[in-house]
Formats: C-alpha cells, structure tokens, sequence
C-alpha cells in the first residue's frame, strides 16, 4: 500500500499510534483497523435513524446521516486515489465525521448547543471524537475505539482556542495555525459535494424544489441541459440522477486540479511541508464562485421550506424539554447514566441525547411527557 502512495501522503507506519498501545494489525493496516472498528460501532448504527435533512418518518428513500456518510466515503476514497493519499485513513474519517451529530440534524445540535451555553456548549466534531475516544464501550482494554492519533485529527474538523488548549497535540494545530493532512482536508470538500448534491436530489424527490427553478442556478442548468440534449424524452428520475453525477464529477475533478495545483505551487514534497503549507485542498475559484449560487438556493427553497422549518421547530423543543427535564432530575435517567451524572449532569445528559436516534428521541419525550405512556 505504502508503495503506492504519494510522498505527502499518511503511512500506516508512520501513524502517531493511539492512545492506548496495540500490536500491529494482522492482514489489515492501520487505518483499516480504524475504518472496521468505525463500521461496527454503535454511534454508526445510529446514524441510520439520524436527520440529513428530512426527519426519518417522512419517507424510506431520503438520505440520513447514514447514508449520507456512506457517500461522503465513496467521494472522499475516489478523491484520496486520484490525489495519492492514504485511501483508508479518508474512508474512515469520512466515516466518522458524522458520529457525534444529534438526532434531528442541525437543529438538533443548535438546541442542545443551546441548553450546554453554560456547561461548555455542544459541537459534534467534538463529540465525535468524544464517541471514539471515550463512549463506545466495546473493548476490554480502553475505552471508546482507540484509533489512530491521524483519524483522531481528521474527525476534529474545527475546535475553538479554549477547547484546543484541552486536547493537548491533538488540538495544537488550531492555536499554530498548521493544517492537518490531506486525508482530513479532502474529507471537509468530500462532504460538501456529498450534501449539496443529494440534498438537491432528496429535494426534487420531496417535491420541495423542481427542476425549472434550478434552470435558474447555472452550474446545474449546464449539465441538466447536457442531459436533456443527450436524452430526449428521458424520464425525471432518471435525468435528476444523470444530472446530479455529472455535477458531483464536475465538483470533484475541480477539487482534484485545483489541489494538485496547491501542491506544485508550494512546492510540497513531504507530510510535514503539508502541514506547514496554507491549506491545499479546496475548490478553484471559479467553482466556490459557481457554488455560492447552488449553496443559497438550497437554504432559501429546501432547508428554510416551511415544512422543513416547522419539523425542526419541534425538534427543538424536543431536545430543549428533555435536556430540561434530566437536568431539574437526573434520577430520570437510565440507571447507567444516573451515576455519570453525579460527577457531570450536564454533560452527561448531552451525551444521552445527542447518542438518541430521531425516533428513540420522540419516544423518551413522551415517555417523560405524556400522560398514557409508560
């Protein structure tokens, strides 16, 4: 594998190791190990009931946080072979990246954010990283997953100074101003090509957005007319899905060029001349210009849709009324978490409900709040 790869690329034998010292994996690398042990957490399962962008009752075919993530590692592993870098060091970032999100999309972290205002806040990169390095309880010898100090790096996308300072290495390229590797850099456009796609897509599919408003937005008018010229008659389904891949291939071969330029022109040769280069991964500037058009459609005509705003209004209050509820008792609480509470409710709480499902979540809210519930 190492072979393969290019000189400012992740080795496996160069990792930074993890927290807790583990022989080397047999048959599999390093950051192999770190993808299966991602795969087969609880947090990952989760996500399949997690919000994208519809809450998981409005229809069996939209994305979730699942599926989403599922995508974001296929884009993000096509990307990392082009560029040369360590393909399963990106596919289990891209894995990760999303296990700390809360029931019920943004809005759900912006209200638990909310109701952790003065016990730290709530972000879920870093509660992320908090799963993998503390919550799942699977192994005998450490807690959380005990992956690779590189995977550990490309979770953390963003963290302020305060909570940088905690983090020790992990956190010292926030108050350096260094950038992490390429592996983790790519995952952040990865995601972005993953979401702004097939959000259009599940939009079209809810009927929130139609085809003739986005002839108004350029970059998806191009290919929608390329397919319409080269499939006359062609069914919508079929020329949404042939529309939304020409755009994600036009996205991601722009990232590529645009990165291999960054490359040469800082004359990168090493992992190290990467960390200390401004950032390398990213779009040229025709595209993010292209974007910005695409990025301000979907706010205005998907995520603030009314039927969109007014799910993630109770969902807010959902979060608001049970973090209120286990912080005025915490004895409501399963028994597991009454005795982590003791030490820190807050946090504790946090950590139940963000780790709820959209569906567990409604459930405890009327397990707590209705009256004919049990």
């Amino acid at each position: 594998m190492s072979a393969a790869l290019a000189p400012w690329a992740v080795r496996d034998e160069s990792s930074r190791g993890r927290r807790v010292f583990e022989a080397a994996p047999e048959g599999r690398g390093q950051f192999q190990r770190d993808r299966d042990r991602i795969v087969h957490s609880t947090a990952f399962r989760r996500l399949e009931y997690k919000t994208q962008v519809f809450v998981n009752h409005e229809g069996d075919l939209f994305r979730t946080r699942l599926t989403h993530s599922l995508e974001v590692a296929q884009i993000a592993r096509s990307i990392a072979r082009i560029l040369g870098v360590n393909e399963d060091l990106s596919e289990a970032i891209a894995y990760a990246h999303d296990l700390g999100h809360t029931p019920f999309g943004h809005a759900g972290q912006d209200a638990l954010n909310a109701c952790m205002k003065e016990y730290g806040g709530f972000e879920h990169n870093l509660q992320s990283l908090r799963i993998v390095d503390q919550l799942e309880e699977h192994y005998a010898d450490f807690d959380g997953l005990n992956l690779c100090w590189e995977t550990r790096e490309g979770i953390l996308k963003h963290c302020s100074a305060a909570n940088a300072e905690k983090l020790g290495d992990l956190g010292r390229r926030f108050l350096e101003h260094t950038q992490p590797s390429l592996e983790a850099q790519l995952n952040n456009y990865a995601d972005e090509i993953a979401y702004n796609n097939h959000d259009l897509d599940d939009g079209l599919r809810a009927g929130f957005i139609t085809l003739e408003q986005l002839e108004e937005v350029e970059l998806v008018a191009v290919p929608l007319r390329q397919v319409r010229a080269l499939y006359p008659g062609l069914s919508e389904r079929r020329l949404i899905h042939e529309t939304v891949r020409r755009l994600i291939n036009t996205q991601a071969r722009d990232l590529v060029e645009t990165t291999f330029a960054a490359i040469r022109a800082a004359g990168v040769e090493t992992l190290d001349d990467v960390r200390a280069a401004p950032r390398l991964v990213g779009f040229s500037p025709a595209m993010d210009e292209a974007l910005q058009p695409l990025r301000a459609f979907l706010r205005r005509e998907l995520y603030w849709h009314y039927r969109v705003l007014r799910e993630m209004n109770k969902a807010r209050r959902i979060i608001r009324e049970l973090f209120e509820a286990f912080l005025a008792d915490p004895r409501l609480l399963l028994p597991k978490d009454q005795l982590r509470a003791k030490e820190d409710a807050p946090r504790t709480i946090a950590d139940y409900i963000a780790g709820m499902t959209d569906r567990y979540a409604v459930k405890e809210h009327r397990r707590l709040f209705a009256i004919d519930e049990a």
